[in-house]
């Protein structure tokens, strides 16, 4: 019998990789600034919850928030990154490198492929960003990576399960291809079938309000819109949990 359908929870504290394997999820990537799309996570919180979980880990690697065209102080800097985040316990990096024109940069992938084996590589939805899917699939098959994540170069998973599908045959036992991005209990089961995964990867985060009582009104920190300080989103566990149910049932192909 196969074995069921991964899970993988992208979450940018310890209270949400808590409450993802509350949920059950079977893999945690952990970030930082999950609202900016995700950077690096302090070595504190690799080390926080590396004691904290059992379940796979994979550390995101990115050194700042915008495009995938990195100097080489930024290339660097992940290198370092990675060592830290291995010697914490992660057990895999996600990251994604792009040139100029929008084509994988698969020669600097595969360095930092190499450079931090043993741990397993996923390419993440920087791969959405590339000027065309199948080229820039060539370009993650050759670099060494093992995962592939990616909504098909859609908004959402679900809109892209055109590209998804193409993707998940030509890429075959090389590769795992991950549908990730809008994905929610109730349209988690389609992306599945119809696209052929055996994984897939989401966020599973709702609104979570400030406990704080004293609100300095009008006033933002950051450079987002109020309300500022007093909201964010946080990994719900009941929505991790109502994904690994919907598909339970399922099977990787």
């Amino acid at each position: 019998m196969n074995p069921p359908v991964l899970v993988e929870v992208c979450v940018d504290s310890l209270d949400g990789a808590l409450a993802a394997v509350e949920g059950g999820a079977g893999r945690i990537e952990l970030c930082a600034g999950l609202a900016e799309g995700g950077t690096t996570p302090s070595l504190g919180l690799i080390e926080a919850v590396r004691e904290a979980v059992s379940v796979e880990l994979i550390v995101l690697l990115r050194p700042r928030p915008g495009d995938f065209l990195y100097s080489e102080g930024e290339l660097d800097l992940m290198l370092r990154d990675a060592a830290h985040a291995r010697n914490a316990g992660a057990d895999g990096l996600a990251l994604g490198i792009l040139r100029a024109n929008g084509s994988v940069d698969g020669e600097r992938t595969r360095a930092l492929v190499e450079a931090t084996a043993p741990l397993s590589v996923t390419f993440h939805r920087a791969f959405d960003l590339a000027r065309d899917a199948c080229e820039a699939l060539e370009g993650v098959l050759a670099s060494g990576c093992r995962r592939l994540l990616t909504s098909g170069q859609a908004a959402r998973a679900p809109e892209g399960l055109a590209t998804l599908r193409t993707l998940v045959a030509t890429a075959g036992d090389g590769l795992s291809v991950i549908p990730a991005g809008g994905l929610q209990p109730d349209n988690v089961v389609r992306v599945v079938r119809e696209s052929g995964a055996h994984e897939v990867h989401l966020s599973a985060s709702g609104r979570c309000v400030s406990a704080m009582g004293f609100r300095r009104e009008g006033l933002a920190l950051g450079a987002g819109t109020l309300p500022g300080e007093y909201e964010r989103r946080a990994t719900r566990a009941e929505l991790v949990c109502a994904t690994v149910a919907a598909v339970a049932g399922l099977e990787r192909a």
